[in-house]
């Protein structure tokens, strides 16, 4: 078995698509012709969008995300981490947490998307294998 997506709720598919190209530099893999459903690339698991309008639709009631308050996070691993914190703020994107090196070994960035779910912008673990 393997974790082939997660998906985000969000009320525009094809903006949160750009969004994500422009501030962490994803492929765009698809969107549906409705408009309400799309994927970027970012390797074995895609990171997908659905309307929330669709959502509805499917009888689901999906919440709004709360930064202040997250269930979930995602991570972007990345060698350079100001360097992606600088491109995910040009983009759009709130920063929560400005670049810090942590005491595991990692240096760590937090910022909200456009949609408020909560990014962390990290490097590897050092001595992780």
């Amino acid at each position: 078995m393997k974790l082939k997506y997660t998906i985000f709720y969000v009320e525009d598919v094809t903006r949160s698509i750009e969004f994500y190209e422009q501030a962490f530099g994803l492929k765009r893999t698809m969107i549906h012709e409705s408009g309400d459903y799309g994927e970027l690339n970012t390797g074995t698991t895609t990171l997908s969008f659905s309307s929330r309008r669709l959502m509805n639709e499917l009888g689901k009631a999906p919440g709004t995300p709360d930064p202040s308050s997250p269930v979930f996070e995602i991570a972007f691993e990345t060698d350079d981490v100001a360097a992606t914190l600088e491109k995910a703020r040009s983009a759009g994107a709130t920063v929560l947490q400005e670049v810090r090196e942590e005491a595991w070994g990692q240096t760590t960035a937090y910022v909200v998307d456009i949609n408020g779910y909560l990014i962390e912008i990290c490097s590897p673990v050092s001595g992780a294998s």
